[in-house]
């Protein structure tokens, strides 16, 4: 086999994992179907080295760097189906082509599904947000939203009020409890019932919302938690097991990354309920420390 591993998946996790099998001289195949879940953000915050960064411009100089080691082969194109092979794994992309390897390292990520409300899509990354680390800094300061969508949203606006001054929007359908409620008020969140059902204002940016009662409250963003779900259909196919996280579905992994079939690697968010690009990034490392150790295993033997 040409490769002894491929890597689907080539954003923060997937060439943080190619970058640990590239320096243990492994030949490995990145493919990356180039639609990472950040590109809708302007930049990356809290990734220390770089803050402020573009997602896009992160990923291009970490395919730069990869490129200087001469055992990692990076290539473009939507892999469509994954499936094991005796003691191999055949990995097929959209384009017909077709390679073979020993391990598979899924950094395939998530897609998110927001609320269907008028004006909120198009804002997503850029003023309507999903973590107060990643772009709280950039609209502290400002009338504050929390969009309720999962039951864990009064617990992500007791934490806001440290950004700016901070409204709950129940949605109608996430009502605070007794012990919420008296915690939300403590941290002066406003508690509003009546629905958003638009968001308005110059796109990118966001000035007000439109309530289902009529009135227009004046806000400069909003936080909301999508759902996810998996990006790639290639964990399933190759039977990985899933385990069902806060949003949506997550691949089972092992303390080493491994998922529940054996020669599979998982890193990044597909992986994880926590979603951060630092966080992915390390777990792309641990996924492909872990990888190349279990190919020394398996030639040891």
């Amino acid at each position: 086999m040409p490769f002894e591993a491929i890597i689907i998946g080539g954003n923060f996790a997937g060439l943080s994992a190619a970058m640990q099998l590239a320096r243990a001289r492994r030949r490995v195949l990145l493919i990356d179907a180039g639609a990472p879940r950040n590109r809708f953000s302007e930049a990356s915050h809290g990734f220390l080295g770089q803050d402020g960064q573009t997602p896009a411009a992160i990923m291009r100089e970490g395919k730069r760097q990869l490129s200087l080691y001469p055992s990692i082969t990076i290539r473009e194109g939507k892999v469509v189906r994954a499936q094991s092979d005796g003691d191999a794994f055949i990995v097929s992309t959209e384009d017909g082509g077709e390679e073979r390897a020993a391990r598979i390292l899924l950094a395939t990520g998530v897609s998110d599904t927001l609320p269907k409300i008028p004006g909120l899509q198009e804002r997503w990354g850029r003023s309507a947000l999903h973590c107060p680390y990643c772009h709280g800094f950039e609209v502290s300061g400002g009338k504050l939203g929390v969009l309720a969508n999962h039951p864990h949203s009064a617990h992500s606006a007791m934490m806001i009020p440290d950004w700016g001054a901070t409204t709950f929007f129940t949605q109608a359908l996430f009502e605070p409890d007794e012990e919420q409620l008296v915690k939300l008020t403590g941290r002066g969140v406003r508690i509003e019932r009546s629905p958003i059902v638009e968001l308005l204002g110059e796109n990118p940016k966001l000035e007000a919302v439109r309530l289902a009662d009529g009135r227009v409250l004046p806000l400069d963003a909003v936080f909301v938690a999508p759902k996810t779900a998996m990006a790639s259909p290639v964990a399933e196919q190759l039977g990985c097991a899933f385990d069902d996280g806060p949003f949506g579905p997550i691949i089972r992994i092992a303390d080493n990354k491994e998922t529940t079939v054996k020669g599979v690697f998982a890193a990044g968010d597909a992986a994880s309920a926590m979603h951060n690009a630092t966080l992915a990034s390390a777990s792309g490392v641990l996924a492909g420390v872990h990888c190349h150790q279990s190919l020394v295993m398996q030639s040891a033997v």
